[in-house]
Protein backbone atom coordinates (compact mmCIF):
# COMPACT_ATOMS: atom_id res chain seq x y z
CA UNK A 1 0.00 0.00 0.00
CA UNK A 2 3.11 2.21 0.43
CA UNK A 3 4.12 1.83 -3.02
CA UNK A 4 1.01 2.84 -4.36
CA UNK A 5 1.06 6.25 -2.72
CA UNK A 6 2.38 8.93 -4.54
CA UNK A 7 5.82 10.84 -3.35
CA UNK A 8 6.75 13.59 -1.95
CA UNK A 9 7.89 15.62 -4.51
CA UNK A 10 4.80 14.72 -6.62
CA UNK A 11 2.25 16.39 -4.22
CA UNK A 12 1.24 19.85 -4.53
CA UNK A 13 2.47 22.18 -2.10
CA UNK A 14 -0.78 23.66 -1.06
CA UNK A 15 -4.67 23.34 -1.25
CA UNK A 16 -5.46 25.51 -4.13
CA UNK A 17 -6.32 28.58 -2.82
CA UNK A 18 -10.16 29.70 -2.18
CA UNK A 19 -11.90 32.63 -4.40
CA UNK A 20 -11.29 35.61 -3.19
CA UNK A 21 -13.44 37.61 -1.30
CA UNK A 22 -15.02 40.42 -2.16
CA UNK A 23 -13.59 43.96 -0.91
CA UNK A 24 -16.04 45.43 1.41
CA UNK A 25 -15.38 49.17 2.44
CA UNK A 26 -16.10 49.20 5.88
CA UNK A 27 -16.12 52.82 7.52
CA UNK A 28 -14.82 52.61 11.51
CA UNK A 29 -15.34 55.58 13.19
CA UNK A 30 -12.50 57.99 14.29
CA UNK A 31 -13.00 58.24 17.71
CA UNK A 32 -12.31 53.98 17.54
CA UNK A 33 -9.15 54.23 15.71
CA UNK A 34 -7.52 57.56 15.85
CA UNK A 35 -5.01 57.92 19.48
CA UNK A 36 -6.02 60.14 22.14
CA UNK A 37 -2.89 62.22 21.46
CA UNK A 38 -4.25 62.46 17.64
CA UNK A 39 -7.58 63.56 18.87
CA UNK A 40 -7.03 66.57 21.33
CA UNK A 41 -4.82 67.87 18.88
CA UNK A 42 -8.29 70.10 17.81
CA UNK A 43 -8.73 70.57 21.36
CA UNK A 44 -4.67 71.94 22.00
CA UNK A 45 -5.59 74.10 18.85
CA UNK A 46 -8.94 75.78 20.42
CA UNK A 47 -7.32 76.07 23.71
CA UNK A 48 -4.16 77.89 22.13
CA UNK A 49 -6.72 80.48 20.02
CA UNK A 50 -8.54 81.32 22.92
CA UNK A 51 -5.92 81.99 25.02
CA UNK A 52 -4.24 84.24 22.42
CA UNK A 53 -7.52 86.09 21.39
CA UNK A 54 -8.40 86.62 25.29
CA UNK A 55 -4.91 88.84 25.37
CA UNK A 56 -5.74 90.52 22.25
CA UNK A 57 -6.83 94.46 22.25
CA UNK A 58 -10.48 95.19 22.04
CA UNK A 59 -11.71 96.76 19.15
CA UNK A 60 -13.35 100.33 19.23
CA UNK A 61 -11.78 104.21 19.26
CA UNK A 62 -9.61 103.62 22.36
CA UNK A 63 -10.37 106.57 24.99
CA UNK A 64 -6.82 108.97 26.00
CA UNK A 65 -7.44 108.82 29.93
CA UNK A 66 -7.12 104.62 29.44
CA UNK A 67 -3.90 104.15 27.17
CA UNK A 68 -0.49 102.82 28.21
CA UNK A 69 1.93 102.59 26.07
CA UNK A 70 -0.65 103.00 22.72
CA UNK A 71 -2.73 99.82 24.61
CA UNK A 72 -5.88 99.43 26.13
CA UNK A 73 -7.08 97.43 29.70
CA UNK A 74 -8.44 93.85 29.03
CA UNK A 75 -12.19 94.19 28.80
CA UNK A 76 -14.21 92.01 31.30
CA UNK A 77 -15.81 89.27 30.26
CA UNK A 78 -12.57 87.20 28.29
CA UNK A 79 -11.74 85.36 31.23
CA UNK A 80 -15.19 83.65 31.09
CA UNK A 81 -14.98 83.18 27.34
CA UNK A 82 -12.02 81.10 27.89
CA UNK A 83 -13.24 79.38 31.02
CA UNK A 84 -16.72 78.74 29.27
CA UNK A 85 -14.22 76.75 26.28
CA UNK A 86 -12.15 74.85 28.61
CA UNK A 87 -15.44 73.78 30.87
CA UNK A 88 -17.21 72.91 27.67
CA UNK A 89 -14.12 70.55 26.37
CA UNK A 90 -13.88 68.96 30.45
CA UNK A 91 -17.30 67.99 30.33
CA UNK A 92 -17.58 66.96 27.01
CA UNK A 93 -14.56 64.39 27.85
CA UNK A 94 -15.40 62.96 31.52
CA UNK A 95 -16.97 59.84 30.55
CA UNK A 96 -14.04 58.55 28.96
CA UNK A 97 -11.15 58.85 31.09
CA UNK A 98 -8.31 58.09 28.63
CA UNK A 99 -9.70 61.13 26.85
CA UNK A 100 -10.19 62.96 29.42
CA UNK A 101 -6.59 62.73 30.75
CA UNK A 102 -5.95 63.41 27.47
CA UNK A 103 -7.53 66.53 27.45
CA UNK A 104 -6.19 67.93 30.46
CA UNK A 105 -2.65 67.50 29.01
CA UNK A 106 -3.32 69.30 26.27
CA UNK A 107 -4.53 72.60 28.80
CA UNK A 108 -0.91 72.96 30.74
CA UNK A 109 1.25 74.44 27.66
CA UNK A 110 -2.06 77.00 26.48
CA UNK A 111 -2.30 78.05 30.37
CA UNK A 112 1.41 77.79 31.11
CA UNK A 113 1.88 80.59 28.70
CA UNK A 114 -1.31 82.10 29.70
CA UNK A 115 -0.07 82.91 33.57
CA UNK A 116 3.32 83.88 31.92
CA UNK A 117 2.11 86.26 29.91
CA UNK A 118 0.01 87.57 32.23
CA UNK A 119 2.90 87.92 34.50
CA UNK A 120 5.43 89.90 32.44
CA UNK A 121 2.56 92.39 31.49
CA UNK A 122 2.30 93.05 34.86
CA UNK A 123 5.62 93.78 35.75
CA UNK A 124 5.65 97.40 34.52
CA UNK A 125 2.57 98.15 35.97
CA UNK A 126 3.24 97.04 39.19
CA UNK A 127 6.53 99.09 39.75
CA UNK A 128 4.82 102.02 37.84
CA UNK A 129 4.27 104.83 40.24
CA UNK A 130 0.93 105.71 38.60
CA UNK A 131 -0.36 101.98 40.29
CA UNK A 132 0.06 103.49 43.94
CA UNK A 133 -1.72 106.87 42.98
CA UNK A 134 -4.32 106.76 46.28
CA UNK A 135 -7.66 106.98 46.36
CA UNK A 136 -8.62 110.77 46.77
CA UNK A 137 -11.18 110.54 49.90
CA UNK A 138 -12.72 113.99 48.56
CA UNK A 139 -13.47 112.54 44.86
CA UNK A 140 -16.61 110.49 45.34
CA UNK A 141 -16.38 110.08 41.78
CA UNK A 142 -13.06 108.63 41.86
CA UNK A 143 -12.07 106.37 38.87
CA UNK A 144 -9.03 104.75 38.51
CA UNK A 145 -6.08 105.84 36.25
CA UNK A 146 -4.73 104.22 33.26
CA UNK A 147 -1.85 102.13 34.61
CA UNK A 148 -4.43 100.46 37.59
CA UNK A 149 -7.50 99.97 34.87
CA UNK A 150 -4.47 97.82 32.71
CA UNK A 151 -3.68 95.70 35.56
CA UNK A 152 -6.75 95.01 36.98
CA UNK A 153 -7.98 93.53 33.41
CA UNK A 154 -5.04 91.65 33.60
CA UNK A 155 -6.56 90.66 37.51
CA UNK A 156 -10.12 90.46 36.55
CA UNK A 157 -9.35 88.06 33.37
CA UNK A 158 -7.42 85.96 35.89
CA UNK A 159 -9.96 86.12 38.36
CA UNK A 160 -12.68 85.19 35.89
CA UNK A 161 -10.66 81.90 35.02
CA UNK A 162 -10.41 80.91 38.73
CA UNK A 163 -14.22 80.79 38.83
CA UNK A 164 -14.26 78.18 35.90
CA UNK A 165 -11.53 76.46 37.66
CA UNK A 166 -13.69 76.15 40.80
CA UNK A 167 -16.57 75.32 38.57
CA UNK A 168 -15.14 72.18 37.30
CA UNK A 169 -12.57 71.11 40.35
CA UNK A 170 -9.02 72.23 38.52
CA UNK A 171 -5.83 72.50 40.05
CA UNK A 172 -7.20 71.54 43.67
CA UNK A 173 -4.56 68.57 44.33
CA UNK A 174 -1.21 69.21 44.37
CA UNK A 175 -0.42 65.73 43.49
CA UNK A 176 1.09 65.15 39.72
CA UNK A 177 -0.93 61.91 39.27
CA UNK A 178 -3.97 63.91 38.92
CA UNK A 179 -4.78 66.82 36.86
CA UNK A 180 -1.51 68.92 37.04
CA UNK A 181 -2.88 72.27 37.02
CA UNK A 182 -2.27 73.05 40.15
CA UNK A 183 0.45 75.47 39.55
CA UNK A 184 -1.67 77.07 36.79
CA UNK A 185 -3.79 77.73 39.85
CA UNK A 186 -1.67 79.17 41.75
CA UNK A 187 -0.47 81.39 39.08
CA UNK A 188 -3.73 82.75 38.32
CA UNK A 189 -4.24 83.62 42.47
CA UNK A 190 -1.03 85.01 42.64
CA UNK A 191 -1.61 87.60 39.48
CA UNK A 192 -4.93 88.42 41.47
CA UNK A 193 -3.32 88.95 44.56
CA UNK A 194 -0.65 90.99 43.41
CA UNK A 195 -3.02 93.39 41.86
CA UNK A 196 -5.66 93.56 44.92
CA UNK A 197 -3.79 93.89 47.84
CA UNK A 198 -1.45 96.90 47.32
CA UNK A 199 -4.50 98.49 46.11
CA UNK A 200 -6.47 97.31 49.28
CA UNK A 201 -3.33 97.92 51.53
CA UNK A 202 -3.31 101.94 50.56
CA UNK A 203 -6.98 102.26 51.78
CA UNK A 204 -6.21 100.28 55.19
CA UNK A 205 -3.49 102.30 55.78
CA UNK A 206 -5.65 105.87 55.14
CA UNK A 207 -8.07 104.43 57.38
CA UNK A 208 -6.79 102.26 60.38
CA UNK A 209 -5.05 105.48 62.03
CA UNK A 210 -8.53 107.29 62.11
CA UNK A 211 -10.48 104.20 63.55
CA UNK A 212 -7.53 103.90 65.71
CA UNK A 213 -8.11 107.88 67.08
CA UNK A 214 -11.42 106.68 68.67
CA UNK A 215 -9.82 105.61 71.61
CA UNK A 216 -9.59 109.05 72.61
CA UNK A 217 -12.42 111.61 73.11
CA UNK A 218 -12.90 114.22 71.19
CA UNK A 219 -10.21 116.96 71.82
CA UNK A 220 -7.37 118.72 70.81
CA UNK A 221 -5.43 117.41 74.01
CA UNK A 222 -5.89 113.76 73.29
CA UNK A 223 -6.44 113.10 69.62
CA UNK A 224 -3.44 112.43 67.61
CA UNK A 225 -5.09 114.05 64.91
CA UNK A 226 -5.65 117.52 65.64
CA UNK A 227 -9.04 119.56 65.26
CA UNK A 228 -12.17 118.23 63.32
CA UNK A 229 -11.88 118.83 59.75
CA UNK A 230 -15.04 120.71 58.09
CA UNK A 231 -17.20 119.31 56.48
CA UNK A 232 -19.86 120.63 54.06
CA UNK A 233 -23.01 121.29 55.48
CA UNK A 234 -22.67 120.12 58.58
CA UNK A 235 -23.35 123.19 61.55
CA UNK A 236 -21.43 123.85 63.98
CA UNK A 237 -23.00 122.62 66.83
CA UNK A 238 -22.67 118.96 64.88
CA UNK A 239 -19.03 119.78 64.24
CA UNK A 240 -18.09 119.91 68.23
CA UNK A 241 -20.46 117.20 69.04
CA UNK A 242 -18.76 114.78 66.66
CA UNK A 243 -15.64 113.33 66.79
CA UNK A 244 -12.85 114.22 64.65
CA UNK A 245 -12.39 110.49 62.86
CA UNK A 246 -16.73 110.24 62.54
CA UNK A 247 -16.10 113.70 60.58
CA UNK A 248 -13.52 112.06 58.50
CA UNK A 249 -14.90 108.92 57.62
CA UNK A 250 -18.77 110.25 56.93
CA UNK A 251 -16.15 112.39 53.98
CA UNK A 252 -13.87 109.73 52.68
CA UNK A 253 -16.56 106.73 52.85
CA UNK A 254 -18.10 106.94 50.03
CA UNK A 255 -15.09 107.03 47.52
CA UNK A 256 -13.79 104.55 49.30
CA UNK A 257 -16.76 102.33 48.69
CA UNK A 258 -16.80 103.44 44.85
CA UNK A 259 -13.27 102.21 44.79
CA UNK A 260 -13.62 98.63 46.54
CA UNK A 261 -16.30 98.57 43.97
CA UNK A 262 -14.01 98.62 41.50
CA UNK A 263 -10.82 96.60 42.84
CA UNK A 264 -12.93 93.62 43.71
CA UNK A 265 -14.99 92.07 41.21
CA UNK A 266 -14.27 88.62 41.22
CA UNK A 267 -14.72 86.04 43.97
CA UNK A 268 -10.86 84.99 44.34
CA UNK A 269 -10.45 88.74 45.49
CA UNK A 270 -12.68 88.77 48.42
CA UNK A 271 -10.81 87.87 50.50
CA UNK A 272 -8.65 90.61 50.41
CA UNK A 273 -11.75 92.36 51.41
CA UNK A 274 -12.83 90.40 54.27
CA UNK A 275 -9.57 90.61 55.29
CA UNK A 276 -10.02 94.59 54.90
CA UNK A 277 -13.14 94.32 56.66
CA UNK A 278 -12.37 92.14 59.69
CA UNK A 279 -9.29 94.61 60.21
CA UNK A 280 -11.34 97.64 60.42
CA UNK A 281 -13.72 96.35 62.73
CA UNK A 282 -11.82 95.02 64.88
CA UNK A 283 -9.19 97.97 65.13
CA UNK A 284 -12.56 100.12 65.81
CA UNK A 285 -13.62 97.75 68.60
CA UNK A 286 -10.37 97.54 70.44
CA UNK A 287 -10.11 101.86 70.03
CA UNK A 288 -14.08 102.05 71.62
CA UNK A 289 -13.93 99.55 74.32
CA UNK A 290 -10.36 101.28 75.74
CA UNK A 291 -11.66 104.89 75.37
CA UNK A 292 -12.11 106.13 79.05
CA UNK A 293 -15.38 107.99 80.04
CA UNK A 294 -15.61 111.19 79.64
CA UNK A 295 -15.88 112.98 83.71
CA UNK A 296 -19.01 114.64 84.30
CA UNK A 297 -19.33 118.40 84.26
CA UNK A 298 -21.93 121.01 84.31
CA UNK A 299 -23.63 122.68 81.27
CA UNK A 300 -21.10 124.55 79.13
CA UNK A 301 -21.27 128.44 79.86
CA UNK A 302 -21.96 130.73 77.19
CA UNK A 303 -18.83 131.84 76.37
CA UNK A 304 -17.87 128.30 74.83
CA UNK A 305 -21.17 127.91 72.66
CA UNK A 306 -20.54 128.16 68.85
CA UNK A 307 -20.73 131.53 67.49
CA UNK A 308 -24.24 130.39 66.11
CA UNK A 309 -25.72 130.37 69.55
CA UNK A 310 -23.53 133.20 71.21
CA UNK A 311 -26.19 136.01 70.27
CA UNK A 312 -29.13 134.20 71.64
CA UNK A 313 -27.40 132.68 74.81
CA UNK A 314 -26.06 135.98 75.26
CA UNK A 315 -29.59 137.51 75.92
CA UNK A 316 -30.50 134.65 77.71
CA UNK A 317 -27.30 134.96 80.06
CA UNK A 318 -27.93 138.68 80.98
CA UNK A 319 -31.55 137.79 81.65
CA UNK A 320 -30.21 135.13 83.90
CA UNK A 321 -27.54 137.33 85.81
CA UNK A 322 -29.94 140.35 86.46
CA UNK A 323 -32.05 137.76 88.40
CA UNK A 324 -30.10 134.71 89.44
CA UNK A 325 -31.63 133.25 92.75
CA UNK A 326 -33.19 136.66 93.49
CA UNK A 327 -30.40 138.78 93.92
CA UNK A 328 -29.61 141.33 90.54
CA UNK A 329 -26.15 142.22 89.44
CA UNK A 330 -24.81 145.03 86.47
CA UNK A 331 -24.52 143.80 82.89
CA UNK A 332 -22.25 145.82 81.15
CA UNK A 333 -23.79 148.04 78.22
CA UNK A 334 -27.10 148.71 79.67
CA UNK A 335 -28.42 151.35 81.32
CA UNK A 336 -28.67 150.65 85.72
CA UNK A 337 -32.53 151.82 85.55
CA UNK A 338 -35.08 150.13 87.24
CA UNK A 339 -35.92 146.68 85.60
CA UNK A 340 -39.09 147.05 84.03
CA UNK A 341 -39.58 142.95 83.67
CA UNK A 342 -41.54 140.85 85.71
CA UNK A 343 -40.14 140.16 89.06
CA UNK A 344 -36.87 138.07 89.64
CA UNK A 345 -38.70 135.18 90.87
CA UNK A 346 -39.64 134.11 87.19
CA UNK A 347 -36.50 134.15 85.89
CA UNK A 348 -35.25 132.00 88.97
CA UNK A 349 -32.94 128.91 88.35
CA UNK A 350 -34.46 125.77 89.52
CA UNK A 351 -31.72 123.52 90.93
CA UNK A 352 -32.36 119.85 90.90
CA UNK A 353 -32.73 118.58 94.41
CA UNK A 354 -28.61 117.22 95.54
CA UNK A 355 -29.84 113.27 95.31
CA UNK A 356 -30.18 114.09 91.64
CA UNK A 357 -28.36 111.78 89.94
CA UNK A 358 -25.56 113.51 87.34
CA UNK A 359 -27.24 113.04 83.32
CA UNK A 360 -25.52 110.47 81.56
CA UNK A 361 -24.18 112.94 78.74
CA UNK A 362 -22.03 113.43 81.32
CA UNK A 363 -18.58 115.31 79.31
CA UNK A 364 -18.88 118.87 77.91
CA UNK A 365 -20.17 120.21 74.40
CA UNK A 366 -17.26 119.20 72.34
CA UNK A 367 -16.77 115.47 73.63
CA UNK A 368 -19.08 112.52 72.24
CA UNK A 369 -20.16 110.00 73.37
CA UNK A 370 -18.25 106.54 72.90
CA UNK A 371 -21.69 104.43 72.16
CA UNK A 372 -22.99 107.37 69.54
CA UNK A 373 -19.62 107.03 68.46
CA UNK A 374 -19.56 103.14 67.32
CA UNK A 375 -22.98 103.30 66.02
CA UNK A 376 -21.58 105.97 63.61
CA UNK A 377 -18.93 103.60 62.71
CA UNK A 378 -21.24 101.03 61.94
CA UNK A 379 -22.98 102.71 59.95
CA UNK A 380 -19.89 104.06 57.68
CA UNK A 381 -18.65 100.63 57.70
CA UNK A 382 -21.80 99.08 55.93
CA UNK A 383 -21.14 101.34 53.09
CA UNK A 384 -18.57 99.11 52.05
CA UNK A 385 -19.02 96.54 49.35
CA UNK A 386 -18.62 92.68 51.88
CA UNK A 387 -17.84 89.32 50.15
CA UNK A 388 -21.16 87.66 48.77
CA UNK A 389 -19.42 84.12 49.40
CA UNK A 390 -21.29 82.53 46.34
CA UNK A 391 -20.03 79.12 45.06
CA UNK A 392 -19.23 75.88 46.39
CA UNK A 393 -15.40 77.37 47.93
CA UNK A 394 -15.95 76.72 51.71
CA UNK A 395 -13.31 79.44 52.00
CA UNK A 396 -15.37 81.97 50.64
CA UNK A 397 -17.94 81.31 53.01
CA UNK A 398 -15.95 81.01 56.02
CA UNK A 399 -15.02 84.41 55.08
CA UNK A 400 -18.67 85.99 54.62
CA UNK A 401 -19.98 83.77 57.86
CA UNK A 402 -16.36 85.69 59.51
CA UNK A 403 -17.19 89.22 58.46
CA UNK A 404 -21.05 88.79 59.41
CA UNK A 405 -19.66 88.26 62.61
CA UNK A 406 -17.37 90.74 63.02
CA UNK A 407 -20.31 93.25 62.42
CA UNK A 408 -23.00 91.89 64.61
CA UNK A 409 -19.87 92.38 67.12
CA UNK A 410 -20.14 95.86 66.52
CA UNK A 411 -23.74 96.68 66.06
CA UNK A 412 -24.05 95.34 69.91
CA UNK A 413 -21.19 97.46 71.14
CA UNK A 414 -23.26 100.77 71.32
CA UNK A 415 -25.86 99.09 73.68
CA UNK A 416 -23.26 98.10 76.20
CA UNK A 417 -21.18 100.92 76.12
CA UNK A 418 -24.27 103.40 76.38
CA UNK A 419 -25.61 100.84 79.78
CA UNK A 420 -21.92 101.25 80.77
CA UNK A 421 -21.36 104.78 80.67
CA UNK A 422 -24.92 105.63 82.44
CA UNK A 423 -23.64 103.47 85.57
CA UNK A 424 -20.95 104.60 85.08
CA UNK A 425 -21.83 108.24 86.24
CA UNK A 426 -24.49 107.03 88.17
CA UNK A 427 -21.96 105.41 90.70
CA UNK A 428 -22.04 101.97 89.27
CA UNK A 429 -24.74 101.19 91.77
CA UNK A 430 -26.72 98.15 89.68
CA UNK A 431 -27.92 100.46 87.03
CA UNK A 432 -28.87 99.40 83.67
CA UNK A 433 -29.89 101.20 80.87
CA UNK A 434 -34.22 100.94 80.15
CA UNK A 435 -35.31 100.99 76.77
CA UNK A 436 -34.26 100.42 73.32
CA UNK A 437 -30.72 99.21 73.74
CA UNK A 438 -28.58 101.64 71.81
CA UNK A 439 -30.68 104.41 71.21
CA UNK A 440 -31.63 106.42 74.73
CA UNK A 441 -33.58 105.10 77.75
CA UNK A 442 -34.05 105.98 81.52
CA UNK A 443 -30.93 104.52 84.21
CA UNK A 444 -32.71 102.45 87.04
CA UNK A 445 -31.68 100.19 89.31
CA UNK A 446 -32.39 97.06 88.88
CA UNK A 447 -31.94 93.67 91.05
CA UNK A 448 -29.05 91.60 90.93
CA UNK A 449 -30.81 88.58 88.73
CA UNK A 450 -31.94 91.34 86.52
CA UNK A 451 -28.58 92.65 85.89
CA UNK A 452 -27.10 89.36 85.32
CA UNK A 453 -29.22 88.70 82.70
CA UNK A 454 -28.70 92.05 81.34
CA UNK A 455 -25.16 91.56 81.37
CA UNK A 456 -25.45 88.43 79.17
CA UNK A 457 -27.43 89.70 76.72
CA UNK A 458 -25.33 92.74 76.05
CA UNK A 459 -22.54 91.11 75.87
CA UNK A 460 -23.53 88.09 73.79
CA UNK A 461 -22.51 89.24 70.20
CA UNK A 462 -19.62 90.83 71.88
CA UNK A 463 -15.98 89.33 72.64
CA UNK A 464 -15.28 89.07 76.01
CA UNK A 465 -11.98 90.43 75.93
CA UNK A 466 -13.66 93.89 74.45
CA UNK A 467 -16.53 93.46 76.78
CA UNK A 468 -14.44 92.99 79.66
CA UNK A 469 -13.00 96.72 80.39
CA UNK A 470 -16.02 98.20 79.66
CA UNK A 471 -17.75 96.35 82.44
CA UNK A 472 -14.42 97.14 84.77
CA UNK A 473 -14.36 100.47 84.44
CA UNK A 474 -18.38 101.01 85.05
CA UNK A 475 -18.86 98.45 87.71
CA UNK A 476 -15.77 97.09 89.66
CA UNK A 477 -12.39 99.96 89.31
CA UNK A 478 -13.90 102.51 91.43
CA UNK A 479 -14.33 100.20 94.32
CA UNK A 480 -10.56 100.08 94.21
CA UNK A 481 -7.68 102.47 95.67
CA UNK A 482 -6.65 104.76 92.79
CA UNK A 483 -3.13 103.63 91.49
CA UNK A 484 -0.12 105.81 92.16
CA UNK A 485 -0.03 108.98 90.51
CA UNK A 486 2.10 108.95 87.18
CA UNK A 487 5.46 111.01 87.44
CA UNK A 488 5.48 114.57 85.15
CA UNK A 489 7.38 113.80 82.45
CA UNK A 490 5.23 110.56 81.89
CA UNK A 491 1.81 112.10 82.47
CA UNK A 492 2.58 114.72 80.09
CA UNK A 493 2.48 112.54 77.11
CA UNK A 494 -0.84 113.79 75.30
CA UNK A 495 -1.59 110.87 74.23
CA UNK A 496 -2.09 109.02 76.76
CA UNK A 497 -5.57 107.89 77.30
CA UNK A 498 -7.40 109.74 80.95
CA UNK A 499 -10.28 108.88 82.74
CA UNK A 500 -11.98 111.09 85.79
CA UNK A 501 -10.15 112.68 88.00
CA UNK A 502 -6.78 114.84 87.49
CA UNK A 503 -4.51 114.16 84.06
CA UNK A 504 -1.76 112.54 86.71
CA UNK A 505 -3.75 109.97 87.92
CA UNK A 506 -3.76 106.91 85.39
CA UNK A 507 -6.52 104.49 84.73
CA UNK A 508 -7.02 101.33 85.32
CA UNK A 509 -6.47 98.63 82.68
CA UNK A 510 -6.17 95.00 81.94
CA UNK A 511 -2.71 95.38 80.84
CA UNK A 512 -1.87 96.30 83.95
CA UNK A 513 -3.52 93.71 85.85
CA UNK A 514 -1.98 91.02 83.71
CA UNK A 515 1.48 92.45 84.37
CA UNK A 516 1.94 93.67 80.71
CA UNK A 517 2.36 96.57 78.86
CA UNK A 518 -0.65 98.38 76.68
CA UNK A 519 1.41 97.70 73.78
CA UNK A 520 2.43 93.89 74.72
CA UNK A 521 -0.88 92.92 75.88
CA UNK A 522 -2.44 94.01 72.46
CA UNK A 523 0.07 92.59 70.52
CA UNK A 524 -0.48 89.42 72.35
CA UNK A 525 -4.34 88.68 72.85
CA UNK A 526 -5.97 91.72 70.73
CA UNK A 527 -4.27 91.40 67.78
CA UNK A 528 -7.62 89.80 66.01
CA UNK A 529 -10.72 87.95 66.34
CA UNK A 530 -8.74 84.24 66.90
CA UNK A 531 -5.98 85.06 68.87
CA UNK A 532 -9.14 87.04 71.45
CA UNK A 533 -10.56 83.78 71.23
CA UNK A 534 -7.60 81.70 72.17
CA UNK A 535 -6.56 83.89 74.76
CA UNK A 536 -10.17 84.62 76.35
CA UNK A 537 -9.80 81.31 79.35
CA UNK A 538 -6.13 83.06 80.76
CA UNK A 539 -6.79 86.52 80.54
CA UNK A 540 -10.07 85.96 82.46
CA UNK A 541 -9.04 83.70 84.98
CA UNK A 542 -6.24 86.29 85.29
CA UNK A 543 -8.10 89.29 86.13
CA UNK A 544 -10.33 87.09 88.39
CA UNK A 545 -7.84 86.27 90.53
CA UNK A 546 -6.30 89.84 90.74
CA UNK A 547 -9.48 91.56 91.41
CA UNK A 548 -10.63 89.09 94.26
CA UNK A 549 -7.50 89.75 95.89
CA UNK A 550 -7.58 93.25 95.44
CA UNK A 551 -11.04 93.50 96.70
CA UNK A 552 -10.20 91.63 99.50
CA UNK A 553 -7.22 94.14 100.14
CA UNK A 554 -9.66 97.15 99.67
CA UNK A 555 -12.03 95.44 102.51
CA UNK A 556 -15.00 95.97 99.75
CA UNK A 557 -17.92 93.90 100.48
CA UNK A 558 -19.25 92.16 97.32
CA UNK A 559 -20.46 88.48 98.46
CA UNK A 560 -23.13 89.32 100.84
CA UNK A 561 -26.82 90.40 99.89
CA UNK A 562 -26.16 93.54 102.15
CA UNK A 563 -23.01 94.19 100.82
CA UNK A 564 -22.11 97.93 99.65
CA UNK A 565 -20.84 96.32 96.06
CA UNK A 566 -23.01 93.70 94.80
CA UNK A 567 -22.55 94.61 91.42
CA UNK A 568 -19.61 93.85 91.51
CA UNK A 569 -20.21 90.32 92.36
CA UNK A 570 -22.67 90.00 89.99
CA UNK A 571 -19.35 91.11 86.79
CA UNK A 572 -17.53 88.49 88.39
CA UNK A 573 -20.05 85.94 88.42
CA UNK A 574 -20.18 86.80 84.41
CA UNK A 575 -16.51 86.94 83.89
CA UNK A 576 -16.65 83.24 85.41
CA UNK A 577 -18.84 81.97 83.40
CA UNK A 578 -16.99 83.30 80.09
CA UNK A 579 -13.86 81.71 81.35
CA UNK A 580 -15.86 78.25 81.82
CA UNK A 581 -17.37 79.14 77.94
CA UNK A 582 -14.17 80.03 76.35
CA UNK A 583 -12.39 76.37 78.35
CA UNK A 584 -14.99 74.54 76.73
CA UNK A 585 -14.84 75.67 73.07
CA UNK A 586 -10.82 75.80 73.27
Amino acid sequence: MYTLKAPSFLRPSSRPSSPAPTQQTQVVSADRTAKPSMLSFSTFKRSSEAVSKALTQPPGPPLPTELVNGRRPIPAGRGTTLGNLIASEIKASRENPYLYRAVLRTLHRPLSVLVNNLSANLLPLLSSPDFSSPVTPSQHLWQPNATQLHALGYANLAGELLDTFDLVGLGLESDMRGDGLKVVRDGLVSVVKRVVDPLVTGIKKDLMPHIEALEFNNSTSSSPYGSPAKTPGATKLAQLQQHASIIYLQGSMPAYARALSRFITTPTAESSLATLLISLVWRGLVALSSRPFPPASPPTSPALLPPSLSRGATKDAKKSSMSLNGSHAHVAGTPITPPTTPPASRFTLKLPPPSRPVSPNGGSLGVASASADARALYDLLLMLPRPKGEGENSKRQLAKEVVDEAFEALAALPALLQTAQSAYYLGGHGQVQRGRPGYGGVPVPVREGEMENDLDVLTADVPTLIALPIILRAYVWHHLPPILPLPLSTSSNSNAPQGPGPATIPERTVSSMLGLSEAAYRNGCLSGFGREEECTAAVGQRVLDVLKQELRNAKVDWMTPEGTAKEVGVVLRWLEKQVAVAEVHH
